[in-house]
């Protein structure tokens, strides 16, 4: 073992010189230009009028309207040489016929490979929308400029100017008539074939993952497609967004511990938001009816793959409904979402398929328990009896909680496991839920609910509690929970108060956490894969 390791430190010793030499090559090339007087950053703005994609998309079109009825050479009963004499002179034929009426192009991005052929060399550019490959001439583009290229680097960023034309290999290329340097990269990037694999590394340099991993940078390119059309589906049903405050004097909305900060100016402890519910039913208040907010939510709590202490959280409010409404808006939204931007309704997650083109089942949490655990709960009467239950299925609990919390914790452990396919959980245990009003046939549960898919929860909704007197006792019971120990337990918030009292309508609300919806859309297996740049230890810790 101890010799693996000693050859293991050799090899890493044996790179790391190869790696400052190539740097110390790379800075000694910049000074080179500086002193010719082609220093790359002085450059301001390129004028890219086209990028890869389009250039590809552009020839194929206009080939096929002028080309379009021109038959494939016809090389039966011919020899090999012959018949590529044949293919050849077709091909010229067909460059000469596209080259009189040329697509001009200027195009910009990294360059990713480079292969020098003594007066002709080949290269490839990465842009935001893939890659294309560019033909670079020594005639094309003068002697000077190409004895220039010649001493560039991967990763270098280049503008090209040319015309579009197909090789004989069949790909679309650009031919270049002028290249301009527009940035020396003075690093060296990841190994091409391999690219960034280390997921730490990853993670840190996200810039690095999106240059090297094209499905890291397609994923983050969704991500920015679902939170769009997120807005284009709730602007269609008259939603109004609104922006509110990051930092509170009480962070409320959630059960969860907040960070604490100082605000100087006012000499006053302040804490980051945990939710946005509190000041976006302030608006319903204030009679905006159909509001909703997209923002960065903060909450003190561990990293795994399905949490991060920063992240994106959408909530909305909707005057005049309940939690049913609330689940036909977040039913028909997953569908949309789904149409959109995967193109289908069906998806797969981990090799599993998953329907949301069909009706989301819907269960109460306790006959989910019922289901599952083979426990009815309403049958249960005593905080006492749900924690004997809990104490012969090995469930742990503190001794402050209630038999709201024990329905809770059996669910966490019986059910969320099975709930694959789109599944509303509702009907709430009260004491979980403090800022929901109780159902009118059962006081001890509220209407609320939390869909689950792939067995998370994905949302949380309810009917809006607008009783300012019961929310009053609710907050109270959250005080006596802190001060019993729960850090995660809401504290009485005297304006949100004030607000209900002035009068707020009949209200249905429910909150999304966006990145584990990115994750869902995308097949992302950790919530890091879909935060551009996730909560990391720094590395001197």
């Amino acid at each position: 073992m101890a010799d693996e390791k000693k050859v293991k430190n050799n090899k890493q010793n044996a790179q790391e010189p190869d790696l400052n030499q190539i740097r110390k090559v790379r800075r000694e090339k910049f000074a080179n230009l500086q002193a010719e007087g082609k220093d790359p950053f002085v450059i301001t703005k390129y004028d890219q009028t086209h990028h890869s994609i389009e250039v590809k998309e552009l020839y194929n079109a206009h080939e096929a309207e002028i080309l379009g009825d021109r038959v494939a050479p016809d090389t039966q009963g011919l020899d090999e040489a012959e018949a590529r004499k044949v293919i050849n002179d077709d091909y010229n034929e067909r460059r000469a016929i596209m080259d009189a009426q040329p697509i001009n192009v200027s195009i910009a991005g990294r360059m990713m490979f480079k292969r020098v052929m003594g007066k002709a060399s080949f290269c490839n550019i990465q842009d935001l929308k893939g890659n294309i490959q560019v033909y670079v001439a020594r005639d094309a583009i003068g002697e000077e400029a190409y004895a220039d290229f010649k001493k560039s680097d991967i990763g270098d960023i280049y503008g090209v100017k040319g015309y579009a034309f197909r090789t004989k290999t069949g790909e679309v290329s650009v031919h270049a008539s002028e290249m301009t340097l527009l940035t020396k990269s003075l690093q060296v990037l990841p190994e091409k074939f391999h690219g960034l694999t280390n997921t730490d590394m990853r993670y840190r340099q996200r810039y690095v993952d999106l240059i090297m991993n094209a499905e890291s940078k397609e994923v983050f390119i969704k991500r920015s497609r679902i939170i769009k059309e997120i807005r284009n589906f709730l602007d269609a049903r008259n939603f109004m967004e609104v922006e509110t405050p990051m930092l509170v004097s009480n962070a409320g909305g959630a059960a969860a511990r907040p960070f604490d900060t100082h605000y100087n100016a006012l000499d006053e402890d302040v804490k980051l938001r945990i939710s946005l519910e509190l000041y976006l039913k302030r608006l319903i208040v204030g009679g905006l009816e159909r509001v909703y907010e997209i923002g960065r939510v903060f909450r003190n709590e561990g990293v795994d793959t399905r949490h991060n202490p920063e992240f994106t959280l959408m909530e909305l409010y909707q005057a005049y409904t309940d939690y049913e409404g609330m689940m036909e808006l977040t039913e028909s939204m997953f569908r949309y979402l789904a149409e959109k931007v995967c193109g289908t309704t069906k998806i797969s997650y981990n090799g599993i398929e998953i329907d949301l083109g069909k009706p989301f089942a819907r269960l109460t949490m306790n006959d989910a328990i019922r289901k599952y655990a083979g426990i009815d709960f309403d049958a249960v009467e005593t905080d006492e009896e749900a924690k004997a239950l809990a104490k012969e299925k090995g469930i742990e609990y503190e001794e402050r909680h209630t038999k709201g919390d024990i329905i809770n914790l059996f669910f966490e452990e019986f059910c969320e496991k099975e709930l694959i396919q789109p599944t509303f959980i509702m009907d709430h245990p009260l004491s979980i839920s403090p800022l929901t009003k109780k159902k009118p046939s059962d006081p001890e549960k509220v209407e609320r609910f939390e869909l689950f898919i792939n067995t998370w929860e994905m949302c949380n909704a309810y009917s809006e509690l607008n009783d300012p007197i019961d929310q009053r006792e609710r907050f109270a019971a959250q005080d006596a929970a802190f001060e019993a120990g729960d850090e995660e337990a809401n504290h009485t918030d005297e304006d949100f108060l004030n607000a209900l009292e002035i009068g707020m309508p009949p209200t249905g609300g429910i909150g999304y956490g966006i990145d584990r919806l990115v994750m869902l859309l995308t097949d992302s297996q950790a919530i890091r894969d879909v935060l551009l740049f996730p909560t990391m230890k720094s590395l001197d810790k």
